[in-house]
């Protein structure tokens, strides 16, 4: 194979680095077959590197279809979109990493708070003192809320926190998703398949 061709394919393994050895692979070995599929045909090395485009924004475009397909929340996942934050350029520089540290911050606070909240209303009932936990809550200065009124609040308020995470997560799908159309255009025989 030609030196360009095999560098070209270098470049989208060191790309592909956030997806898991065995899916590095699988697209390294669908890319090698289309490229051979091309040389058997007598197509010029020129245009194969024109028909498969820019190996990042290819690359780009298989992360974010990565993403697409699970579409649930995984530490791995988090990887994922790390690494198709490297790719996508500018515009990622600010929502993916936003949305990315948002997402599960929020849904961990989800999880957090209430159990903080019901300690502290388990303190409070039998007479426990729990230092850490005496800002846990609303508090409005002068005013001495009832504790099971705190508490319900505290739970209110971690739900909205976790749906807030749960739909910043489904942006960040959905943001993503959109930036891997771009293999449609840059890979016509990946959009038919």
């Amino acid at each position: 194979m030609d030196k360009r061709l095999e560098e070209y394919l270098a470049k989208m393994e060191k790309y592909l680095k956030p997806l898991p050895f065995v899916e590095r692979q699988d697209i390294i070995k669908e890319l090698h077959s289309e490229i051979q599929d091309l040389l058997r045909e007598q197509t010029p090395i020129e245009q194969i590197l024109e028909r498969l485009g820019n190996p990042k924004e290819l690359a780009k475009s298989y992360l974010g279809e990565k993403l697409e397909r699970t579409g649930r929340f995984s530490w791995r996942q988090v990887l994922v979109v790390c690494g198709f934050y490297s790719l996508v350029g500018f515009s990622g520089m600010v929502v993916i990493p936003t949305l990315a540290i948002v997402a599960p911050l929020f849904m961990l606070c989800g999880i957090i708070v209430p159990l903080a909240a019901l300690v502290k209303l388990l303190g409070h009932l039998f007479h426990f003192y729990f230092p850490l936990l005496q800002h846990i809550g609303i508090n409005i200065p002068g005013l001495v809320m009832n504790p099971w009124v705190d508490f319900l609040l505290n739970v209110i308020v971690s739900i909205a926190i976790t749906y807030a995470g749960y739909w910043s997560w489904k942006l960040l799908v959905l943001y993503c998703k959109k930036v891997s159309q771009t293999a449609k255009s840059i890979n016509p025989k990946r959009a038919s398949s």
